[in-house]
């Protein structure tokens, strides 16, 4: 058998085919390495300072903080809405958490009844993961170490402390500071700064009602964080205060009104129904918007029950009504100031004298004067004075409603104005165009309306600082002087009130009607028991009212006996002093029959406090009475003993108002 043979040739070239591909893989793994270490390299030098970002952010998280929410304070700095702590309970969803057992062995420290328990699961099981729900606010300094201590035993239960808003005066504010509340869905919006995660947050607060709600945006400030570090599932371990960035307060807000004259307000309002507004006759700054009855703004911030908030609604008071803005009443006789000027301005004669005899015939209706009697001839002043509704009624059929609705207008009737808080209604100033667009069954106006129109009466409405605006542009007698309500935001002051033009009436006829006013106050007037200051030589001119709100038949009952709802209002503007105005007020008390018996004492009483905490009125009323001049007996030649000079009587600012002097007249 022969031998094999080898060919050299084969081997090489196996060889060679072998060297080839160990060449080409050792090339291709050479890439390969070079660039892995490449990308090593550059994750490793380049992006270290990332990567340690993106480890850090997921060691650590940032938890957000509520700002601590801008304070409101009046006129001289007196804090009328602040923060203060508050110790909360919160329980969020975790892994392994079982919302039900958790919050039964809280109600072992706190009290959670069963629905308020089953309200809270929802409310837990609808929240994003690990998100915060508030399960109790204000606990007490007991209830938050005992949960505390256990805290680390019960996943997602944490106890600590922020801020909640607070209230220092109650219910006298509530209508116009607001309150504040918890975020709701409706509160949360895809763009714009209601868009903000902060809004999620269970310590945050948005404002409801009043300042809080129309400057909302400048008292809520900037949201800050804590930096905590987290473990792998997200829990809290440890808080890095190094980490931390420091939220921004809100700007603070400062009112124009008093807290001393507001605090009256509520006082002498008691349980009464209506409003109280006051003004400074020279700047147009509010000092008092007090509408009573009132409600404890701080049991809004923590959350009304059900029957809580049923019991405020059903009241037939209505202490969610802010009757200084949104309650709107037929000024009465008040408004016989603005049928006065129209007359004056008409060119009817204030001399000319008109005899009431008890009412007027007209139209085949009998319109009756408040008295019964009559008050013999008037003239205008005798009339304002007097409250003669006769006169009125016949100024008021000579001048027309085109006239007197367009003075009303000049005096702030039929308007809104700019005080930076909403709520306000209009009222009804009517006229014959008035009654063309929104009488459309009745378009024309009929000569006996004038005559309801010319007492305040018939469709004619208002709210009280429409009234206050009226009276204090009838003291200032020259500036139609707009209301202002907030001072300043911030720091930055806003524009008075009096950077406005002159009233468009000639001087002699704003005086005339003031002087009428102030006869009003002087003996024999209508207002005079009730208006009496007891300030030295300091007195106050005005105007009582009385609303009739119900046609009466005959027998029905009228008087303190009938139903509160058919009671007339009682209704009294003022302003003081009288020489030299400073302050103006209007005072509405709802249902509360004559202006004289129910208004005019609560404005005399927060007029005063208002007289006395002015400085130089202050020095006006404690200054010396004059000493006496002595004459010489021309007989003896001697100077007679002085006589004795009683010191002047102080009266202290506040108190009770003195028992009203019983009604004797009726509408005023």
């Amino acid at each position: 058998m022969a031998e094999p043979a080898i060919y050299f040739s084969d081997v090489n070239e196996r060889q060679g085919v072998f060297h080839r591909r160990a060449f080409l893989l050792g090339g291709f793994a050479g890439v390969g390495i070079s660039a892995l270490g490449g990308r090593l390299a550059y994750l490793q030098l380049l992006e270290t300072q990332r990567y340690e970002k993106m480890s850090a952010s997921n060691q650590f998280n940032f938890k957000l903080v509520p700002p601590p929410r801008g304070l409101i304070v009046d006129r001289n700095g007196e804090v009328l809405a602040a923060n203060r702590p508050n110790f909360r309970l919160l329980v969020a969803r975790d892994k392994d958490m079982d919302p039900e057992s958790t919050l039964k062995i809280l109600a072992n420290f706190v009290p959670l009844d069963d629905a308020r328990q089953k309200r809270l699961v929802r409310d837990i099981k609808n929240a994003p993961k690990r998100s915060p729900v508030s399960v109790m606010e204000d606990m007490s300094w007991e209830q938050f170490s005992a949960i505390n201590v256990r805290a680390p035993e019960l996943k997602g239960v944490e106890a600590d402390m922020a801020e909640v808003r607070f209230y220092p005066h109650g219910g006298a504010f509530a209508h116009v500071i607001g309150y504040v509340a918890k975020v709701n869905k409706v509160d949360i919006e895809p763009t714009g700064p209601n868009a903000d995660p902060i809004m999620l947050h269970p310590g945050f607060r948005i404002g409801k009602q009043g300042v809080e709600k129309a400057f909302d945006l400048d008292l809520r400030g900037r949201p800050g964080a804590k930096k905590v570090e987290v473990d792998a599932n997200g829990r809290e371990v440890r808080h890095d205060p190094n980490g931390d960035i420091p939220a921004v307060p809100g700007k603070e807000i400062q009112l124009t009104l008093d807290v001393d004259v507001q605090n009256r307000a509520m006082e002498v309002f008691g349980q009464e129904s209506g409003g109280a507004v006051m003004m400074d006759c020279r700047t147009g700054d509010i000092l008092c918007m007090f509408s009573g009855p009132s409600f404890d703004a701080n049991k809004f911030v923590r959350g009304l029950q059900g029957a809580e908030y049923r019991a405020l609604a059903n009241y037939e008071r209505k202490p969610l009504l802010d009757k200084c803005l949104s309650g709107t009443y037929p000024p009465g006789s008040t408004f016989k100031t603005m049928t006065a000027l129209a007359a004056l301005e008409a060119g009817i004669d204030p001399d000319s004298r008109v005899v009431c005899g008890g009412g007027m015939q007209f139209g085949g209706r009998y319109f009756r004067c408040h008295k019964k009697g009559g008050h013999g001839a008037q003239n205008m002043r005798d009339a304002i004075k007097n409250s003669c509704d006769v006169y009125f009624y016949s100024v008021a059929l000579r001048v027309g409603p085109d006239r007197i609705a367009k003075v009303a207008r000049s005096f702030g009737f039929g308007q809104t104005f700019d005080i930076g808080i909403p709520g306000q209604k209009k009222g009804t100033v009517p006229d014959t165009e008035w009654v063309k667009k929104y009488r459309k069954k009745d378009p024309k106006w009929h000569a006996g309306e004038s005559l309801s129109y010319g007492i305040g009466q018939g469709m004619l409405t208002a709210n009280a600082l429409q009234l206050a605006v009226m009276t204090a542009r009838l003291a200032n007698g020259k500036k139609a002087l707009n209301p202002r309500l907030i001072r300043s935001i911030g720091g930055k002051e806003l524009p008075p009130g009096n950077a406005v033009p002159d009233l468009p009436f000639t001087q002699d006829h704003l005086n005339y009607v003031r002087d009428g006013m102030a006869a009003v106050t002087e003996a024999g007037g209508t207002g005079y028991v009730a208006s009496q200051l007891g300030l030295g030589d300091i007195l106050m001119a005005g105007k009582t009212g009385t609303a009739q709100v119900y046609s009466y038949k005959a027998g029905m009952p009228r008087g303190k006996g009938g139903p509160w709802r058919l009671r007339d209002h009682g209704l009294f503007v003022a302003f003081a002093p009288i020489d030299q105005p400073r302050y103006a007020i209007a005072v509405i008390v709802q249902h509360g029959m004559g202006g004289s018996a129910a208004a005019a004492p609560r404005a005399r009483e927060i007029m005063r406090v208002a007289l006395l905490k002015d400085p130089e009125l202050m020095a006006r009323i404690q200054r010396p009475l004059p000493m006496p001049e002595m004459v010489p007996d021309p007989e003896t030649d001697l100077v007679p003993d002085a006589p004795a000079i009683a010191p002047p009587t102080t009266v202290p600012a506040s108190g009770p108002a003195p028992a009203a002097p019983p009604a004797t007249r009726g509408p005023a």
